[in-house]
């Protein structure tokens, strides 16, 4: 009698969806990251280290993307459960309601730079004023530091002529001559620079001192089907961004590994990175503003849009342990 109650209790909970979930924690966590994105250093970290298994989540890696609008088009088509992607796409994406996802913790703050050519004559942004300028895409960080430092300058959005190109094709771009400047997440600005190619006219530190750049994002029907192992993620996350700042000699190397490039362009190029997992609402804010001012998003409560976009309190539990 016992057994026909089990039974039917089993049965009851798979018509509920409670008992073998088709998602269930069997699966990897499907994760994905831009190329050779120095930013993602600690994703590259945790997969080196075995942080993820550590932590007790299997994670594979479903997508390495060229651009940030590229990853949020995978996690609209459900392609992805994680991603470490730019904090102004994801923006984006969420608030036009093309994917449902949260950001669970920060992956870095500043990181870009405005490069010219090596022998350029311009000096500042105005010198820009005519030329054309290559940036990864629309509604990309770089987009907005790059249109907050024209604004400083006095410069129209048509006072540059800006063009959208993917940061591998950008130094090759900048010296045959077919763009005069480029601004890009690192480390290309730093292997425009070890090649003798390009130069710094303006590092994301001079645009916005402490800009939020890339976080850890979540899809939210992975949030909230597999909680624990979405938190195992962002534990593996701390732990190894935590390892970059105790051992970046050792980070370096694991980031040579994965962009291909060489060890004084790593170097130089975590250099104009800070790493760290904190989040900050008030900068969020800012995106935001910038993003419904240039029409790329319509929301009709920002605050509210924030509050809910950004989950703290994952991060707040694990970093107290």
């Amino acid at each position: 009698m016992r057994s026909a109650s089990v039974l039917t209790l089993g049965i009851s909970l798979v018509f509920l969806g409670i008992a073998f979930p088709a998602n269930s924690r069997d699966k990897p966590v499907r994760i994905g990251y831009l190329q050779s994105d120095i930013h993602h250093l600690a994703c590259w970290v945790a997969l080196e280290r075995g942080l993820y298994g550590k932590n007790g989540v299997e994670v594979e890696v479903a997508g390495v993307f060229k651009a940030g609008p590229e990853e949020m088009s995978a996690f609209a088509a459900g392609a992805l459960d994680m991603g470490y992607v730019g904090e102004a796409p994801a923006t984006t994406a969420v608030a036009n309601k093309t994917t449902r996802a949260t950001v669970l913790a920060q992956v870095n703050t500043e990181g870009s730079a405005v490069i010219v050519g090596i022998d350029a004559p311009q000096r500042n942004m105005l010198d820009l004023a005519g030329k054309r300028v290559a940036i990864p895409g629309y509604s990309t960080v770089q987009d907005f530091l790059i249109k907050k430092v024209m604004s400083r300058f006095g410069l129209g959005q048509k006072d540059v002529n800006m063009i959208v190109l993917k940061p591998p094709e950008m130094i090759g771009a900048l010296r045959a001559g077919q763009i005069d400047a480029f601004i890009a997440w690192e480390p290309y600005p730093a292997k425009a620079q070890t090649m003798g190619v390009g130069r710094v006219l303006l590092t994301s530190h001079e645009i916005w001192e402490n800009h939020p750049c890339c976080v850890l994002l979540a899809s939210d029907h992975f949030l909230s089907m597999r909680p624990r192992d979405a938190r195992a993620v962002v534990r593996a996350h701390v732990e190894a961004t935590d390892f970059i700042k105790s051992n970046p000699d050792d980070a370096a190397r694991i980031g040579v590994q994965y962009t291909g490039m060489d060890v004084p362009t790593i170097r130089l190029a975590m250099k104009n990175v800070v790493y760290t997992y904190d989040l900050s609402i008030e900068e969020e804010m800012e995106y935001v503003d910038f993003l419904a001012r240039m029409k790329y998003i319509q929301i009709s409560d920002p605050k509210a849009f924030v509050r809910k976009f950004i989950n703290q309190e994952i991060l707040r539990e694990i970093i107290k342990k």
